[in-house]
Protein backbone atom coordinates (compact mmCIF):
# COMPACT_ATOMS: atom_id res chain seq x y z
CA UNK A 1 0.00 0.00 0.00
CA UNK A 2 1.08 3.42 -1.03
CA UNK A 3 2.20 5.55 2.08
CA UNK A 4 2.46 9.56 1.82
CA UNK A 5 5.74 9.34 1.34
CA UNK A 6 5.50 7.20 -1.66
CA UNK A 7 3.94 10.65 -3.66
CA UNK A 8 5.46 12.85 -5.31
CA UNK A 9 5.14 16.32 -3.90
CA UNK A 10 3.07 17.90 -6.34
CA UNK A 11 0.75 15.32 -6.21
CA UNK A 12 0.72 15.98 -2.24
CA UNK A 13 0.19 19.45 -3.20
CA UNK A 14 -3.03 18.60 -5.54
CA UNK A 15 -4.69 16.19 -2.83
CA UNK A 16 -4.16 19.11 -0.21
CA UNK A 17 -6.05 21.67 -2.71
CA UNK A 18 -8.84 19.03 -3.66
CA UNK A 19 -9.00 18.24 0.56
CA UNK A 20 -8.20 14.49 0.13
CA UNK A 21 -5.14 15.25 2.76
CA UNK A 22 -4.19 17.74 5.17
CA UNK A 23 -0.99 19.31 5.65
CA UNK A 24 -0.94 18.70 9.33
CA UNK A 25 -1.44 14.58 8.64
CA UNK A 26 1.38 15.13 5.95
CA UNK A 27 3.61 16.79 8.44
CA UNK A 28 3.40 14.72 11.50
CA UNK A 29 3.60 12.06 8.76
CA UNK A 30 7.47 13.58 8.07
CA UNK A 31 8.10 14.22 12.03
CA UNK A 32 7.37 10.22 12.75
CA UNK A 33 10.19 9.01 10.01
CA UNK A 34 12.42 12.27 10.84
CA UNK A 35 12.23 10.99 14.77
CA UNK A 36 12.55 7.09 13.68
CA UNK A 37 15.41 7.30 10.66
CA UNK A 38 17.17 10.75 10.87
CA UNK A 39 19.78 8.96 13.03
CA UNK A 40 20.88 6.55 10.23
CA UNK A 41 21.02 8.89 7.37
CA UNK A 42 22.02 11.83 9.52
CA UNK A 43 19.81 14.92 7.34
CA UNK A 44 19.22 17.05 10.05
CA UNK A 45 21.16 19.44 12.46
CA UNK A 46 17.72 20.61 13.87
CA UNK A 47 14.14 19.70 13.41
CA UNK A 48 11.33 22.37 14.46
CA UNK A 49 8.60 20.24 15.21
CA UNK A 50 6.87 23.14 16.97
CA UNK A 51 6.79 25.78 14.20
CA UNK A 52 6.55 23.35 11.99
CA UNK A 53 3.19 22.09 13.36
CA UNK A 54 1.88 25.59 13.67
CA UNK A 55 2.72 26.22 9.51
CA UNK A 56 0.91 23.15 8.76
CA UNK A 57 -2.20 23.98 11.04
CA UNK A 58 -2.06 27.62 9.42
CA UNK A 59 -1.49 25.72 5.57
CA UNK A 60 -4.50 24.08 6.26
CA UNK A 61 -7.19 26.24 7.36
CA UNK A 62 -5.77 28.26 3.97
CA UNK A 63 -6.34 25.40 1.89
CA UNK A 64 -9.83 24.88 3.29
CA UNK A 65 -11.02 28.78 2.90
CA UNK A 66 -9.06 28.86 -0.92
CA UNK A 67 -11.77 25.46 -1.18
CA UNK A 68 -15.03 27.64 -0.20
CA UNK A 69 -14.10 30.29 -2.07
CA UNK A 70 -13.13 29.14 -5.35
CA UNK A 71 -9.06 30.36 -5.09
CA UNK A 72 -6.05 28.85 -6.58
CA UNK A 73 -3.20 27.94 -4.04
CA UNK A 74 0.42 28.21 -4.72
CA UNK A 75 1.68 25.02 -6.32
CA UNK A 76 3.61 23.74 -3.20
CA UNK A 77 1.12 24.68 -0.81
CA UNK A 78 1.01 22.59 2.37
CA UNK A 79 3.97 20.96 1.08
CA UNK A 80 6.77 19.74 3.62
CA UNK A 81 10.30 21.79 2.32
CA UNK A 82 13.25 21.77 4.65
CA UNK A 83 16.06 24.14 4.57
CA UNK A 84 19.47 23.85 4.56
CA UNK A 85 21.74 24.93 7.75
CA UNK A 86 23.73 27.72 5.45
CA UNK A 87 20.62 29.65 5.09
CA UNK A 88 18.82 32.28 7.57
CA UNK A 89 15.53 31.44 9.27
CA UNK A 90 14.36 34.09 11.67
CA UNK A 91 14.46 32.62 15.37
CA UNK A 92 16.05 29.21 14.38
CA UNK A 93 19.45 28.41 15.23
CA UNK A 94 21.91 28.71 12.15
CA UNK A 95 25.34 26.59 13.09
CA UNK A 96 26.50 27.00 9.12
CA UNK A 97 28.01 23.40 10.07
CA UNK A 98 30.15 24.82 12.66
CA UNK A 99 30.70 24.03 16.57
CA UNK A 100 31.63 27.99 16.28
CA UNK A 101 28.05 29.36 15.63
CA UNK A 102 26.29 26.25 17.03
CA UNK A 103 23.91 28.84 19.18
CA UNK A 104 23.85 30.95 16.12
CA UNK A 105 20.34 32.60 15.72
CA UNK A 106 19.42 34.42 13.69
CA UNK A 107 17.01 37.48 13.35
CA UNK A 108 16.11 37.87 9.91
CA UNK A 109 14.66 35.59 7.10
CA UNK A 110 16.96 34.58 3.99
CA UNK A 111 14.98 35.98 0.81
CA UNK A 112 14.66 32.31 0.03
CA UNK A 113 12.99 31.20 3.38
CA UNK A 114 10.59 34.40 2.88
CA UNK A 115 9.74 32.73 -0.82
CA UNK A 116 9.39 29.66 0.56
CA UNK A 117 7.01 30.65 3.82
CA UNK A 118 4.75 32.94 0.97
CA UNK A 119 4.09 29.96 -0.88
CA UNK A 120 2.76 27.93 2.03
CA UNK A 121 5.92 25.43 2.50
CA UNK A 122 6.04 23.95 6.10
CA UNK A 123 9.44 23.83 7.38
CA UNK A 124 10.51 20.95 8.73
CA UNK A 125 14.05 21.95 10.15
CA UNK A 126 18.07 22.71 9.06
CA UNK A 127 19.39 19.96 7.19
CA UNK A 128 22.88 18.74 7.59
CA UNK A 129 26.04 20.59 5.99
CA UNK A 130 29.53 20.93 6.27
CA UNK A 131 31.45 23.90 8.05
CA UNK A 132 30.79 26.53 5.94
CA UNK A 133 29.69 24.24 3.11
CA UNK A 134 33.23 24.40 2.06
CA UNK A 135 33.71 20.28 1.37
CA UNK A 136 31.94 17.95 -0.84
CA UNK A 137 31.07 15.43 2.36
CA UNK A 138 28.98 16.12 5.04
CA UNK A 139 30.72 15.67 8.08
CA UNK A 140 30.93 18.25 10.89
CA UNK A 141 31.12 18.46 14.95
CA UNK A 142 27.75 19.59 15.46
CA UNK A 143 25.61 16.82 14.14
CA UNK A 144 26.17 13.06 13.07
CA UNK A 145 27.77 12.28 9.33
CA UNK A 146 24.82 12.95 6.32
CA UNK A 147 25.11 9.27 4.26
CA UNK A 148 23.55 8.11 1.42
CA UNK A 149 20.69 5.81 1.75
CA UNK A 150 21.94 3.36 -0.66
CA UNK A 151 24.43 2.43 1.74
CA UNK A 152 24.48 4.16 5.09
CA UNK A 153 28.74 3.62 5.04
CA UNK A 154 29.11 5.69 2.91
CA UNK A 155 28.30 9.66 2.06
CA UNK A 156 25.45 11.86 0.75
CA UNK A 157 28.29 13.82 -0.47
CA UNK A 158 28.09 18.01 0.57
CA UNK A 159 27.18 20.56 0.79
CA UNK A 160 23.83 19.92 0.86
CA UNK A 161 24.36 16.77 1.93
CA UNK A 162 21.72 16.47 4.34
CA UNK A 163 19.28 18.01 1.78
CA UNK A 164 20.22 14.60 -0.57
CA UNK A 165 19.58 12.44 2.31
CA UNK A 166 16.55 13.53 3.63
CA UNK A 167 14.92 13.63 0.16
CA UNK A 168 16.15 9.83 -0.66
CA UNK A 169 15.06 8.67 2.60
CA UNK A 170 11.65 9.91 2.32
CA UNK A 171 11.90 12.16 5.70
CA UNK A 172 11.08 15.06 2.98
CA UNK A 173 9.39 15.23 -0.24
CA UNK A 174 12.08 18.01 -1.76
CA UNK A 175 14.31 20.05 -0.24
CA UNK A 176 16.00 23.57 -0.40
CA UNK A 177 19.77 23.00 -1.01
CA UNK A 178 22.78 25.69 -2.19
CA UNK A 179 25.67 25.12 -4.91
CA UNK A 180 29.17 27.50 -4.89
CA UNK A 181 31.22 24.47 -6.67
CA UNK A 182 28.48 21.34 -7.32
CA UNK A 183 26.87 21.23 -3.33
CA UNK A 184 23.55 20.39 -4.98
CA UNK A 185 24.71 17.75 -7.86
CA UNK A 186 27.06 16.45 -5.51
CA UNK A 187 24.40 15.05 -3.22
CA UNK A 188 21.94 14.79 -6.00
CA UNK A 189 24.52 11.65 -7.96
CA UNK A 190 25.19 10.44 -4.43
CA UNK A 191 21.45 9.64 -3.33
CA UNK A 192 20.14 9.36 -6.61
CA UNK A 193 18.17 12.24 -7.02
CA UNK A 194 17.64 14.93 -9.84
CA UNK A 195 18.95 18.56 -8.34
CA UNK A 196 19.21 22.05 -10.09
CA UNK A 197 22.10 24.21 -10.07
CA UNK A 198 20.26 27.16 -11.18
CA UNK A 199 22.30 29.91 -13.62
CA UNK A 200 23.99 33.10 -11.33
CA UNK A 201 21.32 35.48 -10.52
CA UNK A 202 18.23 32.86 -10.93
CA UNK A 203 17.44 33.14 -6.65
CA UNK A 204 18.68 35.52 -4.57
CA UNK A 205 21.18 35.30 -1.80
CA UNK A 206 20.03 38.29 -0.03
CA UNK A 207 19.47 40.20 1.89
CA UNK A 208 22.37 39.28 4.65
CA UNK A 209 25.11 36.41 2.79
CA UNK A 210 25.39 38.29 -0.76
CA UNK A 211 28.08 36.20 -2.50
CA UNK A 212 30.55 38.56 -4.49
CA UNK A 213 32.28 35.94 -6.19
CA UNK A 214 29.03 34.80 -7.80
CA UNK A 215 29.72 31.07 -7.33
CA UNK A 216 26.81 30.89 -4.86
CA UNK A 217 23.50 29.90 -5.73
CA UNK A 218 20.26 28.16 -3.87
CA UNK A 219 18.22 25.63 -5.69
CA UNK A 220 16.49 22.44 -5.36
CA UNK A 221 17.21 18.76 -4.50
CA UNK A 222 14.35 16.36 -5.67
CA UNK A 223 12.94 12.94 -6.34
CA UNK A 224 11.33 14.30 -9.78
CA UNK A 225 12.16 16.69 -12.55
CA UNK A 226 8.94 18.20 -12.14
CA UNK A 227 9.02 18.49 -8.32
CA UNK A 228 12.33 20.32 -8.61
CA UNK A 229 11.22 22.77 -11.44
CA UNK A 230 7.99 24.21 -9.14
CA UNK A 231 10.84 24.38 -6.34
CA UNK A 232 12.55 26.52 -8.63
CA UNK A 233 9.89 28.74 -9.57
CA UNK A 234 9.23 29.16 -5.49
CA UNK A 235 13.31 30.27 -5.28
CA UNK A 236 13.46 32.23 -8.19
CA UNK A 237 13.25 35.76 -9.14
CA UNK A 238 15.17 39.08 -8.49
CA UNK A 239 15.31 40.97 -5.30
CA UNK A 240 16.66 44.68 -4.24
CA UNK A 241 20.19 44.57 -3.53
CA UNK A 242 21.09 41.45 -5.88
CA UNK A 243 24.29 42.02 -7.84
CA UNK A 244 23.36 39.66 -10.09
CA UNK A 245 20.03 38.70 -12.07
CA UNK A 246 19.04 36.16 -14.50
CA UNK A 247 17.17 36.87 -17.46
CA UNK A 248 13.45 35.86 -16.70
CA UNK A 249 11.15 33.58 -18.42
CA UNK A 250 8.83 34.77 -20.66
CA UNK A 251 5.69 36.53 -18.81
CA UNK A 252 3.04 33.58 -18.17
CA UNK A 253 6.00 30.59 -17.93
CA UNK A 254 7.17 29.42 -15.50
CA UNK A 255 9.68 26.44 -14.90
CA UNK A 256 7.30 23.84 -14.25
CA UNK A 257 5.42 24.38 -17.67
CA UNK A 258 9.01 23.30 -19.19
CA UNK A 259 8.86 19.70 -17.41
CA UNK A 260 5.62 19.16 -19.34
CA UNK A 261 7.42 20.26 -22.72
CA UNK A 262 9.30 18.49 -25.43
CA UNK A 263 12.91 19.81 -25.83
CA UNK A 264 13.12 19.64 -29.38
CA UNK A 265 16.61 18.24 -31.37
CA UNK A 266 19.37 19.93 -29.65
CA UNK A 267 23.21 19.68 -30.17
CA UNK A 268 24.87 18.23 -27.16
CA UNK A 269 29.04 18.04 -26.65
CA UNK A 270 29.88 15.39 -24.22
CA UNK A 271 33.28 16.11 -22.17
CA UNK A 272 35.28 13.39 -22.32
CA UNK A 273 38.35 14.45 -20.34
CA UNK A 274 38.00 16.52 -16.81
CA UNK A 275 38.72 20.33 -17.09
CA UNK A 276 41.19 19.92 -13.60
CA UNK A 277 44.69 18.32 -14.38
CA UNK A 278 45.32 15.03 -12.87
CA UNK A 279 41.16 14.06 -12.43
CA UNK A 280 40.46 10.83 -13.63
CA UNK A 281 36.91 9.58 -13.69
CA UNK A 282 36.11 6.04 -12.47
CA UNK A 283 34.55 3.43 -15.00
CA UNK A 284 31.31 3.52 -13.28
CA UNK A 285 31.12 7.42 -13.49
CA UNK A 286 32.44 7.21 -17.46
CA UNK A 287 29.97 4.41 -18.38
CA UNK A 288 26.94 6.52 -16.36
CA UNK A 289 28.23 9.01 -18.74
CA UNK A 290 28.16 7.11 -22.35
CA UNK A 291 24.78 5.52 -21.48
CA UNK A 292 23.76 8.55 -20.92
CA UNK A 293 24.71 9.81 -24.21
CA UNK A 294 23.32 6.32 -25.73
CA UNK A 295 19.94 7.64 -24.32
CA UNK A 296 20.09 10.88 -26.08
CA UNK A 297 21.06 9.44 -29.19
CA UNK A 298 17.98 7.58 -29.16
CA UNK A 299 15.87 10.48 -28.12
CA UNK A 300 16.96 11.84 -31.46
CA UNK A 301 19.66 14.19 -30.33
CA UNK A 302 22.93 15.39 -31.51
CA UNK A 303 25.51 14.04 -29.46
CA UNK A 304 29.65 14.87 -30.25
CA UNK A 305 32.47 14.07 -28.15
CA UNK A 306 34.69 16.98 -27.02
CA UNK A 307 38.04 17.21 -25.42
CA UNK A 308 39.03 19.86 -23.47
CA UNK A 309 42.93 20.56 -23.14
CA UNK A 310 44.67 20.72 -20.07
CA UNK A 311 44.71 24.00 -18.05
CA UNK A 312 45.42 24.38 -14.42
CA UNK A 313 43.85 28.15 -14.68
CA UNK A 314 40.36 27.44 -13.64
CA UNK A 315 41.24 25.19 -10.79
CA UNK A 316 44.09 27.71 -9.26
CA UNK A 317 41.30 30.79 -9.85
CA UNK A 318 38.50 28.68 -8.18
CA UNK A 319 40.73 27.99 -5.20
CA UNK A 320 41.58 31.29 -4.66
CA UNK A 321 38.06 31.92 -4.56
CA UNK A 322 37.37 29.45 -2.60
CA UNK A 323 39.71 30.55 0.04
CA UNK A 324 38.59 33.88 0.22
CA UNK A 325 35.09 32.97 0.77
CA UNK A 326 36.15 30.70 3.91
CA UNK A 327 38.51 33.54 5.25
CA UNK A 328 35.29 35.61 5.53
CA UNK A 329 32.84 33.95 6.96
CA UNK A 330 31.85 35.20 10.50
CA UNK A 331 33.19 33.70 13.16
CA UNK A 332 33.70 35.13 16.70
CA UNK A 333 37.79 35.46 17.52
CA UNK A 334 37.02 33.73 20.81
CA UNK A 335 35.39 30.45 18.61
CA UNK A 336 38.32 30.24 15.70
CA UNK A 337 39.85 27.23 17.79
CA UNK A 338 36.80 25.02 17.26
CA UNK A 339 36.90 25.39 13.83
CA UNK A 340 37.86 22.08 11.94
CA UNK A 341 41.53 21.98 10.07
CA UNK A 342 39.95 21.73 6.68
CA UNK A 343 38.38 25.30 7.36
CA UNK A 344 41.62 26.79 9.57
CA UNK A 345 43.75 26.21 6.36
CA UNK A 346 41.89 27.51 3.71
CA UNK A 347 40.88 30.70 6.00
CA UNK A 348 44.46 30.98 6.45
CA UNK A 349 45.30 30.85 2.81
CA UNK A 350 42.36 33.19 2.28
CA UNK A 351 44.14 35.64 4.75
CA UNK A 352 47.03 36.19 2.74
CA UNK A 353 45.23 36.30 -0.96
CA UNK A 354 45.58 40.19 -2.08
CA UNK A 355 43.03 42.31 -3.82
CA UNK A 356 45.10 41.99 -7.06
CA UNK A 357 45.57 38.16 -6.90
CA UNK A 358 41.44 38.39 -5.75
CA UNK A 359 40.66 40.32 -8.85
CA UNK A 360 42.86 38.12 -11.24
CA UNK A 361 41.05 35.25 -10.08
CA UNK A 362 37.53 36.72 -10.40
CA UNK A 363 39.21 37.62 -14.16
CA UNK A 364 40.56 34.23 -14.85
CA UNK A 365 36.78 32.86 -14.66
CA UNK A 366 34.99 35.37 -16.12
CA UNK A 367 37.65 34.89 -19.26
CA UNK A 368 36.35 30.91 -18.63
CA UNK A 369 33.21 32.12 -19.14
CA UNK A 370 33.77 34.43 -22.24
CA UNK A 371 35.13 30.94 -23.79
CA UNK A 372 32.34 28.60 -22.58
CA UNK A 373 29.45 31.38 -23.64
CA UNK A 374 31.05 31.83 -27.27
CA UNK A 375 31.27 27.68 -27.79
CA UNK A 376 27.64 27.25 -26.64
CA UNK A 377 26.28 30.03 -28.79
CA UNK A 378 27.91 30.38 -31.48
CA UNK A 379 25.79 30.15 -34.69
CA UNK A 380 25.52 26.46 -37.10
CA UNK A 381 28.36 25.05 -34.55
CA UNK A 382 27.58 26.25 -31.19
CA UNK A 383 26.16 23.53 -28.62
CA UNK A 384 23.18 23.45 -27.02
CA UNK A 385 24.21 21.61 -23.53
CA UNK A 386 27.19 19.49 -22.06
CA UNK A 387 27.31 15.91 -20.95
CA UNK A 388 29.70 14.82 -18.33
CA UNK A 389 29.34 12.89 -15.55
CA UNK A 390 28.58 14.38 -12.22
CA UNK A 391 31.68 13.32 -10.33
CA UNK A 392 34.56 11.33 -10.68
CA UNK A 393 33.97 8.75 -8.30
CA UNK A 394 31.10 7.04 -6.88
CA UNK A 395 29.89 7.67 -3.69
CA UNK A 396 32.64 7.20 -1.19
CA UNK A 397 33.00 5.68 2.44
CA UNK A 398 31.92 8.19 5.35
CA UNK A 399 36.02 9.76 6.20
CA UNK A 400 37.41 8.98 2.79
CA UNK A 401 37.70 12.54 1.60
CA UNK A 402 38.58 13.60 5.49
CA UNK A 403 42.34 14.16 6.41
CA UNK A 404 42.50 16.59 9.37
CA UNK A 405 46.71 15.87 9.69
CA UNK A 406 47.20 17.35 6.09
CA UNK A 407 44.16 19.90 4.75
CA UNK A 408 45.82 20.61 1.74
CA UNK A 409 46.02 17.21 0.79
CA UNK A 410 42.44 16.82 1.68
CA UNK A 411 41.63 19.78 -0.49
CA UNK A 412 43.67 18.33 -3.86
CA UNK A 413 41.42 15.13 -3.24
CA UNK A 414 38.66 17.07 -3.09
CA UNK A 415 39.17 19.07 -6.49
CA UNK A 416 39.85 15.23 -8.29
CA UNK A 417 36.59 14.20 -6.87
CA UNK A 418 34.40 17.19 -8.25
CA UNK A 419 36.39 18.21 -11.48
CA UNK A 420 33.55 18.94 -13.36
CA UNK A 421 31.20 20.61 -11.16
CA UNK A 422 32.87 23.95 -10.27
CA UNK A 423 32.74 25.04 -14.06
CA UNK A 424 29.34 26.15 -14.09
CA UNK A 425 29.71 28.03 -10.86
CA UNK A 426 32.40 29.77 -12.04
CA UNK A 427 30.73 30.67 -15.50
CA UNK A 428 27.13 31.12 -13.85
CA UNK A 429 25.52 28.34 -16.29
CA UNK A 430 22.83 26.21 -15.08
CA UNK A 431 23.42 22.50 -14.83
CA UNK A 432 21.62 19.73 -13.26
CA UNK A 433 22.52 15.95 -12.19
CA UNK A 434 20.13 13.53 -13.28
CA UNK A 435 20.35 9.97 -11.61
CA UNK A 436 19.75 8.06 -14.82
CA UNK A 437 22.97 5.37 -13.74
CA UNK A 438 23.01 2.63 -11.00
CA UNK A 439 26.60 0.93 -10.71
CA UNK A 440 26.75 -2.91 -9.55
CA UNK A 441 26.94 -2.48 -6.23
CA UNK A 442 23.68 -0.50 -6.46
CA UNK A 443 24.89 3.04 -5.65
CA UNK A 444 23.12 5.74 -8.06
CA UNK A 445 25.47 7.65 -10.14
CA UNK A 446 24.78 11.19 -11.61
CA UNK A 447 25.20 12.60 -15.21
CA UNK A 448 25.68 16.56 -15.17
CA UNK A 449 23.92 18.43 -17.58
CA UNK A 450 24.82 22.08 -17.80
CA UNK A 451 23.26 24.61 -20.41
CA UNK A 452 23.72 28.59 -21.36
CA UNK A 453 23.33 30.81 -19.44
CA UNK A 454 19.87 31.70 -18.26
CA UNK A 455 18.51 28.92 -20.25
CA UNK A 456 17.37 26.19 -17.42
CA UNK A 457 14.18 25.27 -18.95
CA UNK A 458 15.70 23.42 -21.60
CA UNK A 459 17.55 21.49 -19.20
CA UNK A 460 14.31 20.55 -17.18
CA UNK A 461 12.75 19.65 -20.54
CA UNK A 462 15.43 17.79 -21.56
CA UNK A 463 15.69 16.10 -18.37
CA UNK A 464 12.11 15.52 -17.92
CA UNK A 465 12.53 13.57 -21.50
CA UNK A 466 15.16 11.31 -19.97
CA UNK A 467 13.31 10.49 -17.06
CA UNK A 468 9.92 9.51 -19.29
CA UNK A 469 12.51 7.54 -21.50
CA UNK A 470 14.45 5.80 -17.99
CA UNK A 471 12.06 6.52 -15.34
CA UNK A 472 14.27 6.51 -11.96
CA UNK A 473 11.81 7.69 -9.06
CA UNK A 474 10.29 4.47 -8.38
CA UNK A 475 14.25 3.41 -7.71
CA UNK A 476 14.44 3.43 -3.46
CA UNK A 477 16.67 2.35 -1.20
CA UNK A 478 16.10 -0.15 1.72
CA UNK A 479 15.82 2.80 4.44
CA UNK A 480 12.37 4.12 2.53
Amino acid sequence: MAQLHDLTALEQAEAIRAGRLSPVELTEHYLERIGRLDASVGAFITVTPESARKQAADAESEAAAARREGRELPPLHGVPVPVKDLSFVAGVRCTMGSAALADHVPAVDDHVVTRLRRAGTIMLGKTNTPEFGLPPYTENAVAPPARTPWDLERSAGGSSGGAGAAVAAGLAPLAHGGDGGGSIRIPASACGLFGIKPSRGRVSNGPVLHDVTGLVTSGPLARTVADAAALLDVLAGPEPGDPYTAPALPPGETFADHARREPGRLRIAQLTTAPVPGAEPHPDCRAAADEAAALLRELGHEVEELSLPDDPTLGESFTRLWEVIAAVQPVPESRAGQLLPLTRHLRERGNRVGGPAFARALYALRKVTQLVADGLQTPGTGYDVILTPTLAQPPLPVGALRDDADPGAEFANVIRFTPFTPLCNATGQPAVSVPLHWNAAGLPIGVQLAGRYGDEATLISLSAQLEAARPWAGRRPEVW
